[in-house]
């Protein structure tokens, strides 16, 4: 998981064009879901909070590492779908709730949901970024501990469960659809390749992200999606 990391860290576009989406959704104070080794959580250092969980204590440990002088930074050692443990972050006064590329590592990914729910304010914020289209689940999801890829009617049901409103959820990075189609349907890759990443990155993700924040895909590698707490 940790070479994944890294090389996903070398990804500069990508995480810039994730955060152009979810930042101006987001509160003062955040709760990060997944925090990783702090991709995403490096765009958040100026908000007033950021509460990073992850299952995984290394990760926490290397997060610590990459932001040793965050005073605004607390990190929270639990299973996203551990309701009760989650759930008692709501004495922290969050707001929203940024969950980017880990949902579908969750088993119970309602149960999680959930618990966010309850994590924090009525009326706050939940931005996703879910892999989409099972059709395309290959060996590098399997490697990667994916136990689904999600459609838009899949996602608005598991929202529906954990008591959630769609605010609004579109597909994603439709030139990365056929990437990951490639890879897992015809050359049965089971590892992300550092050169297809950096070529990607470099050359498709700017003329991708400038298209389609103009206009909307039909389909995509991922779906994008806002949910909303019961004010």
């Amino acid at each position: 998981m940790l070479r994944d990391q890294a090389l996903m860290s070398a990804a500069k576009n990508y995480f810039a064009w994730q955060a152009r989406l979810a930042l101006p959704e987001l509160g003062r104070r955040v709760l990060e879901i997944g925090c990783g080794t702090g991709n995403f959580t490096a765009h958040l250092l100026d908000r007033d909070l950021i509460v990073a969980l992850d299952h995984a204590a290394q990760m926490l440990e290397s997060l610590r590492e990459r932001f040793p002088g965050a005073p605004n930074l607390q990190t929270i050692l639990a299973e996203a779908e551990d309701e009760e443990s989650v759930a008692q972050l709501a004495t922290l006064d969050l707001d929203s709730c940024v969950c980017l590329n880990v949902l579908e590592h969750v088993r119970n990914d309602a149960a999680a949901l959930r618990a966010v729910s309850r994590a924090i304010r009525p009326g706050g914020a939940i931005v996703l970024i879910v892999p989409a289209f099972p059709a395309i689940y290959g060996p590098v999801d399997r490697k990667l501990g994916h136990f689904r890829r999600y459609t838009r009617q899949s996602l608005a049901a598991t929202a529906h469960e954990a008591r959630l409103s769609v605010r609004e959820m579109r597909y994603l990075n439709a030139v990365g659809f056929f990437g990951w189609w490639l890879n897992a349907r015809v050359l049965k890759k089971e590892t992300q390749s550092a050169a297809q990443i950096a070529i990607y990155d470099r050359w498709i993700v700017p003329i991708a992200a400038r298209l389609e924040s103009l206009l909307p895909v039909p389909f995509g590698q991922s779906l994008y999606a806002v949910l909303t707490t019961t004010p």
